[in-house]
């Protein structure tokens, strides 16, 4: 009989539990109890005790109800902050300051609970050695025997993005040599490629950015080509999962080669895609146009793919593609120089 008393207090901690577990019901009655992680227009990710995190579908979804505060930052741009609850298929936010406030479904951008909330301001104005991701790749061939080549291909890449900016680097280089006795030439290639460029947001849809860009190419005796240029830039897609963004602007141009020199202004043009196909792997392709604006008809063109796919959290598999086309190179080179490349990716964040 002793016994008999403890029965109500356990029933009593089970339900305080649940009351102060978030909860989301599906449209099929099903529920969900756990923690509401955060949301984009999309998936909406829970944090449970049976399952770990779970990623559910907006359209799945028939009503939320949070204990604690969650951020939910709007499609107009304003944030309003509380527990949340479902009414009449909308959501009521009882905020500290303002009372309860209903927000529609469909308005909302992004949902975060406290802890989300934090980290992601934290990546909105990191200091400058922080919020930095990017990557190093890496493919070496050797060849003995028959033939004597050998082959190294290195590219490294970093990105720091902040609420309203972001500075990109990046660096590329490969080397090739062809080690057979009296092979000509010896060395097959020997392309080493560098630049940075800083953007910032004016308004949601439109950035401006400036750039340097420099490259050298033994192959067709160049020497060293300096880019220096800036202008503005259209965000027409911009998702976490997909980007597309429109460049236009101006850019002076110094170009070395061996036998001779010659400094032009000219325009630049692009646009420039990312895409991710699923949670391992992203592809991305640039696209840029340079016409010299005092020769007409003269110009170089710039066409980059590339994918890397996931294997580990640090590790993936990535593959390039290159291709650069000049109107008037040294007299007995060629136009196009293309490159493909394939190699291990590893990745950074910091």
């Amino acid at each position: 009989m002793r016994h008999m008393g403890l029965f109500p207090a356990l029933v009593t901690l089970v339900l305080t539990v649940n009351a102060l577990a978030d909860q989301i019901t599906l449209q099929n009655g099903d529920r969900l109890t756990g923690t509401i992680l955060k949301s984009d227009d999309k998936n909406v990710i829970i944090k449970t005790d049976y399952a770990g995190e779970v990623t559910v579908e907006w359209e799945a979804v028939q009503g939320i109800t949070s204990a604690e505060d969650l951020h939910l930052k709007l499609k107009d741009g304003n944030t309003v902050v509380g527990p949340v609850k479902t009414n009449d298929g909308k959501f009521e936010v009882a905020t500290k300051s303002g009372g309860p406030v209903e927000v529609a479904k469909e308005n909302v951008a992004a949902m975060r609970n406290e802890t989300e909330q934090a980290a992601f301001e934290k990546t909105q104005h990191p200091g400058m050695l922080q919020g930095w991701n990017g990557g190093l790749n890496l493919g070496f061939a050797l060849t003995r025997g028959n033939s004597q080549t050998k082959n190294l291909a290195l590219a490294f890449t970093a990105t720091r993005s902040g609420l309203r900016d972001k500075l990109g680097m990046y660096t590329n280089s490969i080397y090739a040599t062809n080690d057979a006795p009296g092979a000509t030439p010896a060395t097959t290639a020997n392309t080493i490629q560098g630049g940075i460029r800083y953007d910032h947001d004016l308004t949601a849809l439109l950035f401006a950015f400036v750039n340097a860009d420099f490259m050298t190419d033994d192959l067709q005796s160049l020497d060293l080509r300096s880019v220096l240029g800036g202008g503005l830039g259209l965000h027409v897609i911009k998702r976490e999962a997909t980007t597309l963004d429109f460049l236009g602007g101006a850019n002076y141009t110094r170009e070395k080669y061996s036998l001779f020199s010659r400094n032009f202004a000219a325009a630049t043009l692009g646009e420039e895609f990312m895409h991710k196909i699923h949670a391992s792997t992203v592809i991305k392709q640039k696209l840029y146009f340079f016409p010299d604006l005092s020769n007409t008809g003269e110009y170089r063109a710039t066409f980059d793919f590339g994918t890397v796919t996931k294997i580990s959290k640090w590790l993936g598999w990535q593959n390039a593609f290159g291709d650069i086309f000049v109107t008037n190179p040294p007299a007995g080179k060629k136009q196009n120089d293309i490159v493909l490349t394939t190699g291990l990716n590893i990745t950074f964040t910091h």
